[in-house]
């Protein structure tokens, strides 16, 4: 009798030998080759798995589209907000640093996620125009 594969670790379930055809002694052991060549594909598997996961995570860190556009969206309403708030206290006339403050910061924070040259200039504008009523307020509050 002769044997001419073995199950090896990986093997798993019980095998049965098929006899063979014509007069030969050997025989071979067709669910331990496929055990064998499943436990390989399952490994690839695993690594493909471990890739596919990375993968995933890296879009979750980055957001979706939809999310980033929603996210803008709503920091670009915050600052319009704060704008309308500046333009009637200014016509009022008692703006406060506070106002101007939180201002400053919605146009930190928009410009972050930006990457329009155009935006970026109108940002700059309006927190150099935030600046320059700041300054103004802190010298009449001084002199």
């Amino acid at each position: 009798m002769k044997v001419s594969s073995t199950g090896g670790v990986g093997a798993s379930g019980a095998s049965r030998a098929k006899p063979s055809s014509g007069g030969g002694s050997g025989f071979a052991l067709p669910s331990v080759n496929a055990a064998s060549g499943a436990a390989s594909t399952a490994s690839v598997g695993g690594l493909a798995g471990i890739g596919s996961l990375d993968a995933l995570l890296a879009l979750q860190a980055n957001g979706d589209p939809l999310e980033r556009r929603r996210k803008q969206v709503k920091r670009a309403d915050n600052i319009l907000d704060i704008l309308g708030e500046v333009k009637i206290a200014l016509l009022d006339g008692d703006v406060s640093t506070g106002t101007l403050d939180r201002l400053t910061r919605a146009i930190r924070e928009q410009r972050e996620s930006t990457d329009d040259p155009r935006l970026d200039g109108v940002l700059n504008e309006i927190e150099t125009r935030a600046a320059v009523e700041k300054a103004k307020l802190e010298q009449a509050r001084g002199a």
